[in-house]
C-alpha cells in the first residue's frame, strides 16, 4: 500500500485537532458520539478535517481525520460521514474561507442559556463580558440541522462574527487556528456556568455598564497569544498523559 504523504501543514493540523477533540472529552463538553469539529487545509477552505462518524472524542487520533472538499457533491452520502457534519461544516467551509476551524458543541451549561427565551450572555463578570455584542444568535431551531439548506443558514447568520449562539440546540465557534477556537469555546462554557449559577440565586443580575463591558471584550481580543497558549499547555497534559493522538 502507498504511503499516505501529507503536507506539514496538514500534518500540524492533525495533530492539533485530534488533541482539541481529546481535551473536549477530558472537559466533559461532547455530546456522545455527536458534534463536530473541521479545519480548513487549503486556502480557500473547501478542502477540510473532519472527524469520522460516531468515533467518541477519546478516541480520535490524526490519521483518523477525514479529509473532505466542501465541492464535493458526493461526500454526502458517504457512510464514514455523518448527514449533519457535512450539512453544517460543508456549507461552512463552502461560504466562509475565513473559518478556518469550526467546533460545534452542546455543552452543558451553553445549552441551558441557549434553552432560554433571552439567550444572551448579560456581561456580569470578566468572562462574560468577553461576549459583550459578539455573538450571533439564532432563534429558529427547526430539528436536526440535516439538510445544505440548513448549513448554508447557518452559514448566514454567523456572517462576520466568529460566535452563534445557536438557540434550543448549542453553539458553534469559528476562529483561525485550533487553539483560539479551543479557548474561545472553553470561556463560553465558563461564562454561561457563571451565569446560570447567578440565575439560580434568585438575585437580580449585577450587569456591567456597555462601556465597561465594551473595554473588557476589547481587551479579550488583544490576547490570541493567551487563547494559543492556553491550548498548548493542555496538549502538554495530553502528551503526559496519552499522547497516542498523535498518531
Amino acid at each position: 500500500m502507498d504511503q499516505i504523504v501529507r503536507t506539514p501543514d496538514e500534518q500540524q493540523l492533525r495533530i492539533d485537532l485530534a488533541a482539541l477533540f481529546r481535551i473536549v472529552a477530558k472537559l466533559g463538553l461532547h455530546e456522545a458520539v455527536a458534534n463536530h469539529f473541521s479545519a480548513a487545509v487549503s486556502g480557500d477552505g473547501k478542502k477540510f478535517l473532519l472527524n469520522p462518524k460516531w468515533r467518541h472524542f477519546s478516541r480520535i487520533k490524526a490519521s483518523d481525520l477525514l479529509l473532505l472538499d466542501a465541492d464535493d457533491a458526493d461526500a454526502k452520502s458517504r457512510s464514514d460521514i455523518d448527514p449533519t457534519a457535512w450539512s453544517i461544516h460543508g456549507q461552512l467551509h463552502r461560504l466562509m474561507p475565513q473559518a478556518r476551524v469550526a467546533m460545534h458543541l452542546h455543552p452543558p451549561f451553553t445549552t441551558t442559556i441557549a434553552s432560554l427565551k433571552d439567550p444572551e450572555i448579560k456581561p456580569i463578570d470578566q468572562n462574560t463580558a468577553r461576549y459583550f455584542n459578539r455573538m450571533a444568535v439564532d432563534t429558529m431551531y427547526g430539528g436536526m440541522a440535516d439538510t445544505e439548506a440548513e448549513g448554508a443558514r447557518i452559514a448566514g447568520l454567523l456572517g462576520n462574527r466568529s460566535r452563534l449562539m445557536m438557540g434550543n440546540h448549542g453553539v458553534m465557534v469559528v476562529a483561525n487556528t485550533v487553539g483560539e477556537a479551543f479557548d474561545d469555546m472553553y470561556t463560553i462554557e465558563r461564562a454561561c456556568q457563571i451565569l446560570v449559577q447567578a440565575y439560580s440565586t434568585g438575585q437580580p443580575l449585577n450587569v456591567l455598564d456597555d462601556d465597561i463591558a465594551e473595554r473588557t471584550a476589547q481587551d479579550w481580543e488583544g490576547i490570541a497569544d493567551f487563547s494559543i497558549a492556553h491550548f498548548e499547555e493542555m496538549k502538554l497534559i495530553l502528551d503526559s498523559e496519552d499522547p497516542s493522538y498523535r498518531d
